[in-house]
């Protein structure tokens, strides 16, 4: 049965219409969904884009945001709340509306500037949107502490007592302090004072008084950064960008009260020697002065910086007046006392004050500890040897860290966020929940019981670290949830343990690997794992304090997000009965684009023995017995998974619009992607760019006889950063496969890329000469096609992460090869382009390149 053809005209003007137009036509019923093949001849036609003109494709760009509702300029974020409702209608839907938390504020700077400060944590942490993009909250006082406008401001809210009724006037904090002030923290134990970062030292303030107070004098403040190498409290480039970690120092959760009604306070901070670490020069942004920003970064195989844990503590009066500040550091050097650490992963304190606590990695990311650190551990910092001695001698007996866990593994670690300590009950126990990947290859929940059994160590100069000091006999560890699925437990993931019905609330992948869902299992008698999400979504889930509601953001391929609010009730009887019950809507799902067809996930059995993922956008004018042009887009590396159920009609907005134009668009996550193990990611071991092609290929060749509208014959691939890095490497192995790369800010030769990524996947160069080589794809530009128009290269000149550096060093070896290529600078982007302008010109560029080549 034939359907009719539906065409959309999105613009009056003669000669537009043609760029948006969008066609949908079934010429045979279940020809989508069937594998079967409609010959119209022998040899199948091919379908052929039609060629716009760069206007024209302009013209298509700006159609399909506005049909998107995505316009380029990013709006600004604010503050908003929402009321709860005790009781709801069920006869209807409730959607509740979001208030302005802030009266009258904007929170962008008027010029649209940001510091360099606050522009390099913004890539570090993948921030597109303006305005305040983070918040610090107390919930006892209802205090809200944000950045804004280059400076910080705070407001209050009725707290435990519920939301005030009108917006507030948010009050800015001012300073002494020249510069930015980044990372502010509210004290838990004293939320009249806040934290924050200064010219890389760390600060206190009064915001009730005023009263200021720099902690740390480790940075000079000279603009000669080889001269001014140390830092306090501040996260270095590596531990943001591969660990994920984004501050240097925290708050002890309670405040020890003082005899004369003071309070004495403590952060435990980092503190970062980056001397012996490389400098590389990246073009400044202000282009016309002709400068160049110093950086240190760490390329793989040199030096890493020289790092510690130090405490600084702080005495108040009654009033909350600052009566002394003392910096403190470990009696013995940390170096000593934790032989082999490379990286302090994460850290913190327990919720009772009575630890610190640090997650410490060795250098090859194999071997993990988790360690707590009391607080009499640290002595003032002297140079006074005599004083030293003393305070050494004055450090409590039996004082020790503890090594309570410890992790290794074949493949590597990846460090997580889960970690929940509950509070003591014995002095000689301690119990905790974690997460552990190395023990079955996935991430899984365990509750574990350390036995803290103090050693008897003398604190000297002469002190020797000896293997097996502080080390903890583990009492028990009991397996909460198990399986080849995964726990949810990186990029900022969470658990919440209510520790009056003995639940633990988590995100996993236990339905499947497409989709992550809300659960529940108890920690006091495990066994039965509840799913409380609806499957057939992907969710994106946060509990309440109290454990009586949730919400959650959700959305399948089909159906943009959503976000509704669950009230979570149970049985006294049997507390692991949680039923969810539909609440409230705080935002129902906009309509799709006019446009926009959702791809389709398929999933094949690999000749590497896993089951692959992928998905695939048909053609919107796809007729039987047409080959069209295809783009396979790819990132393919660790920590990402591109194939998963939930909308891709916005970040992967320009895969629908590739569609509408004719081109087939299939996605793979092949071996080395998230969400399936460590052996499944682990196959990149020692040789990147080695296994990942393999995959993208077999998906292809799968995609192509199960649809028979890939033309095998036109096919483009197309990534950003790893996936450049793998679009060229696609180029290079298979170009009988690949007619065009289009490759954005690509590794280009490992040994420039940083130590904490490279030597996790690939170990350090010593130990893996072959695997360098074989994965640096700078050193087989000789393998490149010799004909024209088949690579184009896009990167920003200013980018951080991965230097122009590795186009430059790519772009010399093809030419010295003799090979053809073209490039695409963005002179004002660093490694994500932000710039709406540059967005656009990208979106162009690579339209334009696939009409006129593929």
């Amino acid at each position: 049965m034939h359907k009719e053809k539906k065409v959309k005209l999105c613009d009056k003007q003669a000669g537009i219409w043609k760029s948006c137009w969008t066609v949908s036509m079934m010429a045979v019923d279940g020809l989508w969904d069937s594998t079967e093949v409609v010959e119209m001849d022998d040899v199948p036609s091919q379908f052929f884009v039609e060629k716009h003109s760069w206007e024209g494709l302009r013209d298509i760009i700006h159609c399909s945001r506005k049909y998107s509702g995505m316009p380029y300029g990013s709006r600004e974020n604010s503050l908003l709340y929402s009321e709860i409702p005790k009781k709801v209608r069920k006869e209807a839907l409730l959607v509740l509306s979001w208030k302005q938390m802030l009266d009258h504020f904007q929170a962008t700077p008027h010029q649209g500037a940001y510091s360099r400060e606050e522009e390099l944590l913004r890539e570090r942490k993948r921030l597109g949107a303006f305005g305040i993009t983070s918040y610090d909250y107390h919930d006892k006082t209802g205090l809200f502490l944000f950045q804004a406008s280059n400076s910080l401001f705070y407001c209050q809210d009725g707290g435990s007592n519920g939301f005030i009724s009108a917006p507030v006037k948010p009050v800015e904090i001012k300073t002494q302090c020249s510069g930015t002030r980044m990372d502010p923290n509210i004290c838990p134990g004293h939320p009249d004072f806040i934290a924050f970062i200064n010219n890389n030292d760390l600060w206190i303030a009064n915001i009730k008084t005023g009263e200021e107070r720099r902690l740390t004098y480790c940075h000079k403040g000279l603009d000669n950064v080889k001269e001014d190498p140390k830092s306090a409290g501040v996260a270095t480039f590596v531990i943001q960008e591969e660990f994920d970690r984004f501050t240097g120092y925290w708050w002890s959760s309670s405040a020890a009260e003082d005899p004369d009604g003071g309070k004495t306070l403590h952060l435990l901070y980092e503190e970062v020697d980056e001397t012996e670490v490389e400098i590389i020069h990246v073009p400044s942004p202000a282009l016309e002065e002709r400068k160049a920003d110093a950086y240190r970064y760490p390329r793989t195989g040199s030096k890493n910086p020289q790092t510690t844990l130090k405490l600084a503590e702080i005495r108040t009066d009654h009033q909350g007046k600052i009566v002394s500040t003392q910096d403190k550091e470990l009696a013995v050097p940390f170096s000593v006392l934790f032989p082999g650490t490379e990286y302090i992963a994460r850290a913190g304190w327990t919720l009772d004050g009575k630890y610190g606590w640090a997650v410490l990695l060795d250098r090859s990311q194999r071997k993990l500890q988790l360690v707590l650190l009391p607080p009499a551990l640290f002595i003032p910092v002297t140079e006074d040897s005599a004083l030293r001695q003393e305070s050494l001698e004055a450090v409590p007996s039996c004082t020790q860290p503890f090594l309570i866990y410890e992790e290794t593994t074949d493949v590597w670690i990846n460090v997580h966020d889960i970690f929940y300590p509950f509070i003591q009950t014995t002095e000689d126990e301690f119990t905790f929940i974690w997460v552990n990947e190395s023990k079955t290859g996935f991430s899984h929940l365990y509750k574990i019981t350390s036995l803290l059994q103090p050693g008897c160590y003398r604190w000297t100069e002469q002190y020797h670290h000896v293997e097996g000091n502080f080390k903890c006999a583990i009492k028990e560890e009991v397996t909460l949830t198990s399986g080849e699925w995964e726990v949810l437990a990186r990029h900022g993931s969470k658990i919440w343990v209510n520790e009056g019905t003995k639940l633990v609330y988590f995100q996993g992948t236990r339905d499947t690997p497409l989709e992550h869902h809300l659960y529940v299992v108890s920690y006091e008698s495990p066994g039965d794992v509840v799913r409380l999400t609806k499957p057939g979504f992907s969710h994106s889930c946060s509990v309440s304090q109290n454990y009586d509601f949730f919400v959650s953001h959700y959305s399948n391929v089909s159906t943009p997000p959503c976000v509704h609010l669950y009230k979570l009730t149970s049985s006294e009887d049997d507390p692991l009965r949680v039923v969810p019950e539909f609440w409230a809507s705080l935002m129902e799902p906009p309509g799709c684009p006019g446009d926009y067809n959702p791809p389709e996930i398929f999933d094949f059995p690999g000749e590497s023995g896993f089951q692959l993922y992928g998905m695939v956008y048909k053609p919107h004018n796809l007729q039987p017995g047409r080959k069209h042009p295809t783009v396979l887009f790819v990132y393919g590396g660790p920590q990402v998974q591109l194939v998963n159920n939930s909308f891709k009609g916005m970040k992967y907005l320009r895969l629908n619009t590739l569609a509408s134009l004719g081109y087939a668009v299939v996605v793979i996550d092949g071996r080395g992607s998230c969400q399936r193990g460590l052996e499944f990611e682990g196959a990149l071991k020692n040789k990147m760019g080695q296994v990942e092609i393999e995959d993208q290929v077999e998906g292809l060749q799968y995609v192509a006889e199960k649809f028979n509208f890939v033309d095998l014959s036109r096919v483009a691939i197309h990534g950003w950063s790893y996936g450049g890095f793998l679009s060229l490497m696609g180029l290079i192995q298979r170009p009988n496969i690949f007619k065009l790369a289009v490759a954005g800010a690509p590794v280009t030769v490992w040994m420039a890329y940083d130590t904490g990524y490279t030597e996790r996947y690939m170990d350090v160069p010593e130990n893996n000469q072959q695997g360098y080589e074989e994965g640096s794809v700078a050193l087989h530009v000789d393998k490149l096609p010799s004909e024209p128009n088949r690579l184009l290269i896009l990167h920003g000149f200013l980018d951080e992460n991965v230097h122009f550096f590795h186009t430059n060093f790519l772009v010399s070896q093809i030419i010295r090869a003799g090979k053809p290529y073209q490039l695409q600078v963005y002179p004002n982007e660093r490694h994500s382009i932000r710039c709406p302008e540059s967005g656009e010109h990208y979106e162009i560029m690579l339209l334009h390149f696939l009409q006129q080549y593929l």
